[in-house]
């Protein structure tokens, strides 16, 4: 069975940071694209961050840019979210998710999904 668990959400004050991880099991993704997503309360979810297989292409949401940085650690059959300098309409469930293809592009489908972890940026 394949699944997605991200940790390391939070409390956290403005212009602070935090570190989320996606642990994946019950398969390895490291020829997979992966990706953040995040939902706000009252709005749809929203793409944040992928990154390709091999790690030498990102995206990002032009409100994250230069904010967060996404990663991946095949070894560990892990990616991050490093998201610095946070704003309270970073506040947000985020979830992990894995596309079946290796490369990113904007719209592109993702296939596995994990249950999400809650990021509140206090004011």
């Amino acid at each position: 069975q394949v699944q997605l668990v991200e940790s390391g959400g939070g409390l956290v004050q403005a212009g602070g940071s935090l570190r989320l991880s996606c642990a994946a099991s019950g398969r390895t993704f490291s020829r997979n694209a992966m990706a953040w997503f995040r939902q706000a309360p009252g709005k749809e979810r929203e793409f944040v961050a992928a990154i390709s297989w091999s790690g030498g292409n990102t995206l990002y949401v032009d409100s994250v840019k230069g904010r967060f940085t996404i990663s991946r650690e095949d070894a560990k059959n892990t990616v991050a979210l490093q998201m610095n300098s946070l704003k309270p309409e970073d506040t947000a469930v985020y979830f992990c998710a894995a596309s079946q293809v290796g490369f990113v592009l904007k719209g592109m489908q993702y296939d596995y999904w994990g249950q999400g972890t809650q990021v509140t940026v206090s004011s």
